[in-house]
């Protein structure tokens, strides 16, 4: 659409000028301009001036366009918008404020992932329970989950619980421990005892997505995404 208002623009703008010209001469040369000649002189304009109008207000709503989608674009590239040092540094650092002891966070293992233009990083806390990580080209985190081995059938609760409620803080540093509270609420993890096979439970704040859910009667995984 865009280039038949650049085509009648210039249509336009070039007969416009041609007729301006010839009405220039011809009132030189003492010649009577005729009606017609008038109205051709005014149509080219009028269809230069749609023409113009058309161009401006299409670019214009393409800029536009480009600049509604560039945050969605920031926050799928960028991710968490911090790096594995800084993700370890604030996960350390909401269990010193809290005394969450037995998360801290050493060195994060890192490696190659599958997948093109990402890494990996990985952290075992204990043999029920590890990190995993996954982080952008631009080397940021872009999502991490926690794999937890055990019971199912067992109310969950413990370090599984206060792992889940740490990564919830360092995703979001102005959190307190309450509001991770109401994030673990949201999911349906404080309203029921987690024993069902088949529970997955999801919730949304500030772009993230966070879900835990049940594999087996042995498996669980809490992760933490970029909601779509």
């Amino acid at each position: 659409m865009q280039y038949l208002f650049t085509a009648l623009f210039i249509l336009g703008f070039i007969t416009f000028l041609v007729s301006v010209v010839g009405m220039i001469l011809s009132i030189r040369k003492g010649n009577r301009l005729p009606i017609r000649y008038i109205f051709l002189t005014t149509a080219c304009f009028a269809i230069a001036s749609i023409g113009l109008y058309g161009t401006l207000t299409l670019s214009s709503n393409s800029t536009q366009s480009e600049i509604d989608q560039t945050p969605s674009s920031q926050i799928e590239l960028s991710g968490f918008n911090m790096t594995t040092e800084d993700f370890k540094n604030k996960f350390n650092g909401a269990v010193g404020k809290y005394r969450l002891n037995g998360l801290s966070i050493t060195r994060l293992n890192m490696k190659d992932s599958s997948t093109q233009g990402t890494g990996a990083f990985e952290y075992v806390f204990n043999d029920e329970l590890r990190l995993v990580g996954v982080v952008n080209a631009d080397e940021s985190v872009q999502e991490v989950r926690l794999y937890a081995t055990g019971d199912a059938s067992e109310p969950t609760g413990g370090i599984l619980l206060t792992a889940i409620a740490t990564l919830i803080l360092t995703t979001n540093s102005e959190y307190t421990y309450n509001d991770a509270q109401d994030v673990i609420q949201d999911i349906g993890l404080l309203d029921r005892d987690v024993n069902q096979r088949d529970f997955d439970g999801a919730t949304v704040r500030n772009g993230l997505e966070y879900r835990f859910s049940v594999q087996d009667h042995e498996h669980s995984t809490f992760e933490i995404t970029v909601a779509k």
